[in-house]
């Protein structure tokens, strides 16, 4: 059971404070409620240019990382299509470092034109890594295009081509942080070794007078339901083939979400998983496969992804992933089978909370659901799965037309 106090300032900032006295250090988290789903389609890519760019200096500070590391800190930050996540961690005692330089990051970013030009570079550097030169790193690019058809989830968090971070001007990064990175559009979660009296001071001094923001209202077009099977083919120059099967599942907090991602683990997750065991280990038709799911907060994309054998051409590899999933959708998982899923994830769940930072984002990412109090719950949700649960969730969601294929056809050794 996580325990926490809610507050809320005059700006609207929300406040979560955790107390856990078992633990020297503290969890400093603020996430704001913008992600690549709030980004125009022509611009895309902003959310994760402000991961970096928040890191360029503020108003009073010039950079970042220098006093968090000389507090004893360490700090971080992830995006994905809905949210962005600024994290610290650092001695109780020096509790208050973190919150003068998040406030001061929220206060005003410096903008200058040699820091944006730096953190242009930077991202579109990572785009080239990660999407155009490594194999099957452009995956997702396809798999979103392919998915998605409305929703702004039909491109990745880092982009749909460098050159809407290549071109992004300073107008355009003031207006994308003036509109999103507001107190009235984030949460600030504290926890670890610390008072929740002296975490709503020290928030009331540092980000009370900090002025709330014109927040834009989410008018993101639902994603109609796909009525027929997508299908895409690359010849590219990989190591071996491979291919992608996304199904669309349902949102993050939908009662069919916990159904699904235990579907996930019973394909793919781990040594005994069916996939990895029947295709993988005992008839090794596959040198590499695996199933996991988006967890978006509207309705997302559950993936199998898998590279077939020497001598197993795509069509057979795709043939037998579906043999499987037929199984789901017509034999009920046995109950003990049921009962390890959910032993694994009741342990994982309970192992994550033993850590601040993880408590401090998961409630901070339960809190942007709806309500933090969910992070006490999850374990429930899982355990009140059942097997007509999970076999209705399997003949839903395991159909031709409600899914987007993608190969990835390797280069054909030259005959001698």
């Amino acid at each position: 059971m996580i325990t926490f106090q809610r507050y809320i300032l005059d700006n609207g900032l929300k406040v979560l404070v955790h107390e856990d006295d078992s633990t020297p250090m503290v969890a400093v988290n603020v996430l704001y409620d913008v992600g690549s789903r709030d980004e125009a389609p022509d611009k895309t890519g902003f959310a994760h240019l402000f991961e970096h760019l928040m890191f360029g200096g503020s108003a009073n500070i010039p950079d970042f990382d220098d006093p968090i590391q000389l507090a004893g800190g360490e700090n971080n930050a992830f995006t994905n299509s809905d949210l962005t996540s600024f994290y610290n961690v650092l001695p109780a005692q020096n509790i208050e470092t973190a919150f003068w330089l998040e406030s001061d990051r929220m206060l005003k970013l410096r903008f200058n034109k040699k820091v944006l030009s730096v953190q242009r570079k930077v991202v579109v550097e990572e785009f080239k890594e990660t999407c155009l030169n490594q194999p099957y790193g452009d995956a997702w690019h396809h798999i979103s295009d392919l998915a998605y058809k409305t929703h702004s989830y039909r491109w990745p968090t880092i982009g749909l081509v460098p050159a809407h971070i290549e071109q992004a001007t300073l107008d355009d990064v003031k207006q994308f942080y003036y509109a999103y990175y507001r107190p009235n559009n984030a949460i600030l979660v504290i926890a670890g070794n610390v008072k929740s009296e002296e975490a709503v001071r020290l928030a009331e001094k540092w980000f009370g007078s900090i002025p709330t923001g014109q927040i834009p209202e989410r008018h993101i077009p639902a994603e109609p339901p796909q009525t027929e099977q997508r299908r895409r083919i690359l010849h590219a120059d990989v190591p071996s083939d491979a291919l992608y099967l996304a199904f669309h599942m349902a949102p993050r907090l939908a009662p069919e979400f916990y159904a699904s991602d235990l579907i996930t683990d019973a394909l793919g997750n781990g040594p005994s998983a069916r996939l990895f065991r029947r295709l993988l280990k005992e008839q090794k038709l596959f040198a590499h496969i695996d199933c996991y799911l988006s967890a978006t907060h509207d309705p997302g994309l559950l993936i199998i992804e898998g590279k077939p054998s020497e001598g197993v051409s795509l069509e057979q590899a795709e043939a037998l992933i579906w043999q499987e999933l037929e199984q789901l959708r017509t034999t009920p998982l046995p109950e003990v089978e049921l009962q390890k899923l959910k032993n694994k994830v009741e342990s994982s769940l309970v192992f994550s909370e033993l850590s601040a930072l993880n408590k401090a984002i998961n409630l901070a990412t339960f809190e942007l659901l709806g309500d933090a109090a969910l992070i006490n719950e999850e374990v429930r949700f899982y355990q009140n799965v059942t097997t007509e649960d999970m076999l209705q969730v399997a003949t839903r969601l395991f159909r031709p037309e409600n899914c987007s294929v993608l190969h990835y056809a390797a280069p054909k050794p030259a005959l001698n």
